[in-house]
């Protein structure tokens, strides 16, 4: 049986996910309360920006970018999206 954990994106108990996607307390914190369905949305929303905003993971500017939108992202903020992109119905 999978664990499940109150999802702070979603606002409901949904499956967690298998281990922390990083190390370190940040890892913990996702890993604790933010769903595999979450991680995942985040995961296709995170590839759109790197793409869009021609971002480099070898920037440390450009992770502490994404590191700010992905916490807006589980918060259920406004975060920054590719333009002109439309979401499937």
């Amino acid at each position: 049986m999978s664990r499940t954990v109150f999802c702070k994106k979603y606002q409901k108990e949904l499956p967690g996910l298998a281990m922390p996607p990083y190390p370190g307390p940040k890892g913990q914190e996702i890993f604790e309360s933010v769903s595999a369905q979450a991680w995942q949305d985040w995961q296709k929303q995170q590839v759109m920006l790197i793409n869009e905003k021609h971002l480099s993971m070898a920037s440390a500017d450009d992770r502490k970018y994404l590191q700010a939108q992905m916490d807006k992202f589980f918060n259920n903020e406004d975060f920054d999206t590719a333009s002109g992109y439309v979401a499937p119905e």
